[in-house]
């Protein structure tokens, strides 16, 4: 070949691959995601599940930190893979207990209806309550779930997408435990968040609320039918979602308010650390159970977010509150206000287009 055709030819191969693709025909490409921060990705039925596309999708990864596999949901934004230079906040939202990010999520929709945002949801285990435990030599085995989320989720998603990785540009929610999660690692890590929400979160952990504790407790020992009783029924009451049993203390110590041996969950309490979620934006979403006739469950759980609110406002912090009682008024899928995904659906359509504009816009 000579080399003025050598030429020719290479300026219209390199016309071809530099070209811009046609609107509505870019190719959408899950991307790839290196192993790295004490994370290694494994092969799993969530992460090959036919349900995955380019954009929302599982990954399944071990961890030294906590024990089994962790499944970890992604949620990029609509037009992640047809514009590489953009970069986007993110939200890292926390799941109940007793539930799985890989699972058929009530809210994914919502979530993946948000544009300009990512949304990671990690494993937190079925009873993890986003901590590291005391006792790292139960049945359970490791289970140290905030060096795993802070240390190795977080700035594993920051290596391997394109993330606005500032405080500003990154918000964490939750549910129910991990509502608690979410505030407490908001306020354990300030500098990392500058959005935090609730929704139907355990907010108060302190000796004021010992019902909560207590429920808390039986998680750990697998005591179910103590989480089991409403009559708008829970995921995973099966007697099993709990198991192996550990000790009542495997958590942070010692329950019971006796000589101050429950020190520890008083000092993880949410509402005596409230000062510390000072200049970021709070959001708590409640309902009442309809007075506990509905829903016993939120019917507790209103009565910590209300004294979170209290606590909030008496130290001069802003907070959105909404407390939608029954749930009449809160929109058609919130049955009794009770502690259902029903009544969580609606809480996102009205949280999500809330972070969407607080967070810094995609650059």
């Amino acid at each position: 070949m000579t080399n003025p055709l050598k030429r020719v030819l290479g300026v219209l191969v390199a016309a071809v691959l530099l070209a811009p693709i046609p609107a509505g025909q870019a190719a959408a490409a899950r991307p790839t995601l290196t192993d790295g921060f004490g994370l290694t990705q494994v092969t799993s039925a969530a992460s090959t599940a036919p349900t995955n596309t380019d954009d929302n999708f599982v990954i399944t990864v071990t961890s030294a930190q906590v024990a089994g596999q962790q499944n970890i949901r992604i949620i990029l934004p609509g037009d992640y893979a047809a514009n590489p230079a953009k970069r986007y906040p993110v939200l890292y939202f926390l799941h109940g207990s007793p539930d799985d990010p890989s699972a058929s999520f009530y809210g994914n929709d919502v979530l993946a209806g948000t544009p300009g945002m990512i949304t990671v949801v990690p494993d937190g285990g079925n009873r993890g309550w986003y901590a590291n435990w005391l006792k790292q030599n139960t049945a359970a085995g490791a289970a140290n779930w905030e060096n795993f989320h802070i240390q190795q989720v977080l700035p594993f998603i920051d290596a391997n997408l394109r993330t606005i990785p500032t405080k500003q540009a990154r918000a964490i929610a939750g549910i129910s435990m991990g509502g608690f999660g979410a505030f407490h690692y908001a306020q354990r890590h300030p500098g990392l968040f500058s959005q935090v929400a609730s929704l139907s979160g355990d907010l108060e952990m302190g000796a004021n609320q010992m019902g909560l504790r207590l429920i808390v407790v039986a998680s750990l020992t697998n005591a179910s039918g103590a989480l089991c009783g409403s009559t708008s029924g829970t995921v995973g009451c099966d007697g099993n979602a709990y198991a192996p049993g550990v000790d009542s203390d495997a958590l942070f110590g010692s329950p019971y308010p006796v000589l101050n041996a429950d020190w520890r969950w008083n000092e993880a309490d949410p509402v005596a650390n409230a000062e510390k979620l000072r200049g970021m934006g709070v959001h708590i979403y409640t309902g009442n159970g309809d007075g506990g006739n509905y829903d016993v469950r939120e019917w507790w759980l209103e009565s910590s977010s209300a004294h979170m609110k209290t606590k909030l406002d008496s130290l001069g912090i802003p907070v959105h509150y909404e407390n939608y009682g029954n749930g009449a008024n809160w929109g058609p899928y919130c049955q009794g206000g009770g502690h259902e995904p029903g009544c969580w659906y609606q809480d996102l359509i009205d949280l999500m287009p809330r972070l969407q504009s607080a967070l810094t816009p995609a650059a």
